[in-house]
């Protein structure tokens, strides 16, 4: 009897030779040319070139003007400090939470389930989100450069080096966050050491001004020694980053890829209710367990409002957003104290929608309103209660950098937020098949623009009333 022998099993391909099988699969169905392709990045290099650089020059004409010219550069100067350590916080955070390595459904299911390399197939990803985060950041720094002025070679050069470091490092640092087993305790600690530092120098500023002591300008100084520190320690976190690629498993690559399908989704279709339906159900998962504790006796108008506030309690991130906007309006009134009134309009629906939560949760469920009892009325008022509350606190606080005197403008403004946060909280659910009226310009969905503006156009009225009646 012949002894049988099995074949020994295959090697297991290469990343490169699984990447190079995949673009000559692509060819086969991809029908558009390299001229069309090169056509098309030209746009939009046109496009972001030139309506960047009409931006750029607006906001400067506007700072150089009359009504934008602050009372003293220095305090401006560190305002902008604190906005971009805030921008880089919030960065960082959003990174974090949405991989920042992402790969598509079919990737997920096809190609990282396989015996490769999975740091080989990830490293042509790593090096352009790198690469073209590094060159995005850039370009912010050199356009603040150009922004604040004056136009010195060095300050440019400068801003630009510290604008790639500071994006590089972020960008590197939330790879190497996504590699680790668990959510890293130090990078739950850098967006808060970026966002409370952020919160520190806007304090310092204000108390500055108010105390008449303004702070010195150290803009050169600082920018170089950001850039210079800044691209060692970039090339460092990339080195530790490239290491950390083989670590990368399918399920921070899901998570982030389920983030960023529902923000395209949301953008695509106009309802940013697909977001937050997200980033609501990861905040309710991240608090786990809570204490039950019963609620004080009373009707059911009273105890609808003690929901509300253990609601909030139990939401740590609303009234320290509450709070950075109050600081928001105060640093705003310190460099532009001409655009305070409007920003005061604006910031003031931001804080009160922030502590609409409850109000939109009702809304837009109406099973939960029949289990709660009632008319819509009473219980769509009863969680406009902490809204309204907080939008009068709000309001009071940030008056005085406004007007010296309070008048009727200032009640019609406030009951105006509180209506134009109403209006949002309340938005129905989008339609897609409403009436489409057809302008010289494009084809509108009526109804689509209008479920959309709700809130915000009442908001840009209230801004207009601002600037006529004051």
């Amino acid at each position: 009897m012949a002894a049988t022998t099995s074949a020994p099993p295959s090697p297991a391909p290469r990343a490169g030779q699984v990447r190079a099988r995949l673009r000559r699969a692509r060819r086969r169905h991809h029908e558009t040319s390299l001229g069309d392709v090169l056509t098309d990045v030209y746009v939009v290099v046109l496009f972001v070139a030139m309506y960047g650089w009409f931006g750029l020059t607006a906001v400067r004409r506007y700072l150089d003007s009359p009504a934008g010219v602050p009372g003293d550069p220095g305090e401006r100067y560190w305002i902008a400090v604190a906005a971009a350590l805030a921008a880089t916080g919030l960065a960082w955070r959003i990174l974090r939470e949405a991989g920042p390595l992402l790969v598509s459904p079919a990737a997920q299911s096809w190609l990282f389930s396989a015996p490769v390399n999975r740091a080989a197939l990830l490293l042509p990803r790593a090096a352009a989100l790198v690469g073209a985060t590094a060159l995005g950041a850039g370009l912010l720094g050199l356009g603040a450069a150009v922004v604040a002025g004056p136009d010195r070679p060095v300050d440019l050069l400068w801003s630009a080096l510290a604008g790639a470091a500071s994006g590089t490092v972020a960008v590197a640092g939330a790879v190497v966050a996504q590699a680790a087993p668990r959510d890293p305790r130090w990078a739950r600690l850098v967006d808060r050491v970026l966002l409370g530092s952020a919160g520190a120098v806007a304090l310092l500023v204000v108390t500055g001004h108010l105390l008449d002591r303004p702070v010195p300008e150290l803009s050169l100084p600082l920018t170089a020694a950001v850039a210079v520190l800044g691209v060692p320690v970039a090339g460092w976190a990339v080195r530790r980053a490239y290491r950390a690629l083989g670590r990368v498993d399918r399920a921070s690559l899901i998570s982030g890829g389920q983030f960023a399908g529902a923000a395209t989704s949301a953008a695509v279709l106009l309802d940013p209710t697909m977001i937050e339906n997200l980033v609501q159900r990861r905040r309710w998962r991240s608090i786990g367990r809570v204490r039950r504790r019963p609620l004080r006796r009373g009707g059911r108008f009273a105890v609808l409002v003690g929901a509300e506030l253990r609601r909030l309690r139990r939401h740590p991130g609303a009234l320290p957003v509450w709070a950075a906007l109050l600081l928001t309006m105060y640093a705003v009134a310190v460099a532009l104290p001409a655009s305070a009134g409007s920003w005061q309009v604006v910031l003031g629906y931001l804080a009160a929608d922030r502590l609409t939560g409850g109000l939109r949760t009702v809304s837009r469920s109406a099973g939960l309103r029949r289990t709660l009892g009632g008319s819509d009325t009473l219980l769509r008022l009863a969680h406009v209660v902490v809204p309204a509350v907080g939008a009068l606190v709000w309001y009071a606080a940030t008056l005085p950098v406004v007007r010296p005197t309070v008048g009727p403008v200032d009640g019609l403004l406030l009951a105006g937020i509180v209506a134009a946060a109403y209006r949002t909280a309340t938005r129905p659910p989008m339609r897609y098949d409403g009436p489409i009226v057809d302008t010289p310009v494009a084809m509108i969905p009526v109804d689509l623009v209008r479920r959309v503006v709700r809130g915000p156009d009442l908001v840009a009225v209230l801004v207009l009333v601002q600037l006529l009646l004051t």
